[in-house]
């Protein structure tokens, strides 16, 4: 059984869900989700030996929501994994995240790999550092379409969003799935100019077999305060370089898994192909080539769970011993 507690992080509150004994795996959630995110990793890891953490991340759900946002920067949000993992007793665990938490998975082993025994993403690659700073190079290559740039307006998406969560959540599962018909074209994720992105998104009629209305029940509720916290994680994007401009060209070192869908739209951003075919030359800590899985879309642990978690248990008890 999943149970749910509160607990003090990093000098704010985090909700967690928990389940299993063993050593710890801390599962990070990405945007716009919650902990429900992966209800079906918590069963399969904690029947093959693990304890099983998964958080609202700051800004998300039941978990607190600083008003400032520069509350959000990555080191703000490796703090709370490292944070976490103290709190609940360890000095070190398994970390793994899916969209905006893989970034905080990597940047957890990348800035303290002495708290990390291995670390798997899911949908968004390992970070290897650009030369400037990305909401920059997004607005030049896309004249400030780019879905980051949108958010990055203060009050904008935030306002849009929250007119209609229900609708917001449902439009946005299902373009970036792998049922969306466009899901394959590889089109950059694009925000016309004097236009909202939720208009340009299909509504579905049905929603996927992997995503139910009781699922969309759940993710509403977690959003009942608003977008903000959740968006203010790229309002930080740029000042994330900065901050990271110490660990310019450095690889994370530890034990390494990657799994994405082939129809994704994260593996087709700029750059991201290239960076994807070369991750076995450049990061000698990928235990297996990443692995690709044929008509997933972005919502990777919940659009084939079945194959996320045999991944993750061969990953984890491999390194367990």
């Amino acid at each position: 059984m999943v149970e749910h507690r509160m607990i003090d992080v990093n000098g704010i509150r985090l909700h967690i869900a928990e389940e299993g004994q063993g050593p710890l795996v801390v599962l990070l959630h990405g945007f716009p989700e919650s902990w429900h995110s992966w209800q079906h990793q918590f069963g399969p890891l904690a029947a093959a030996g693990f304890r099983v953490v998964a958080p609202d991340q700051r800004g998300y759900g039941r978990s607190d929501h600083p008003d400032d946002v520069d509350a959000y920067s990555i080191l703000h949000l490796v703090g709370d994994v490292v944070g976490l993992i103290h709190a609940l007793g360890e000095e070190k665990a398994y970390v793994v995240g899916h969209d905006w938490g893989a970034p905080v998975a990597w940047h957890t082993a990348l800035l303290r790999p002495d708290v990390v025994l291995g670390v798997a993403g899911l949908s968004v690659p390992p970070p290897f550092r650009g030369t400037e700073p990305p909401l920059g190079a997004m607005d030049r290559m896309f004249g400030g379409r780019f879905y980051w740039n949108y958010f990055n307006r203060p009050g904008v998406a935030d306002a849009e969003f929250a007119k209609d969560p229900r609708t917001t959540l449902r439009k946005f599962f299902y373009i970036a799935s792998g049922d969306a018909p466009t899901a394959a074209e590889g089109r950059q994720p694009l925000v016309e100019h004097g236009r909202g992105w939720l208009e340009t998104m299909s509504d579905p009629e049905v929603l996927p077999e992997w995503f139910t209305e009781a699922d969309l029940d759940v993710l509403t509720d977690s959003f009942s305060r608003g977008f903000t916290g959740a968006l203010n994680w790229y309002r930080n994007i740029d000042r994330n370089w900065e901050l990271t401009a110490a660990w310019h060209q450095a690889v994370v070192s530890v034990p390494a898994l990657y799994v994405y869908g082939d129809r994704d739209l994260v593996p087709a951003f700029p750059g991201t192909p290239e960076l994807i075919a070369s991750l076995p030359d450049l990061m000698p800590s990928l235990r297996r080539e990443p692995i690709r899985l044929k008509g997933c879309g972005h919502w990777t642990q919940q659009e084939r769970p079945a194959e996320v978690n045999a991944a993750l248990v061969d990953f984890l008890t491999e390194l367990r011993g």
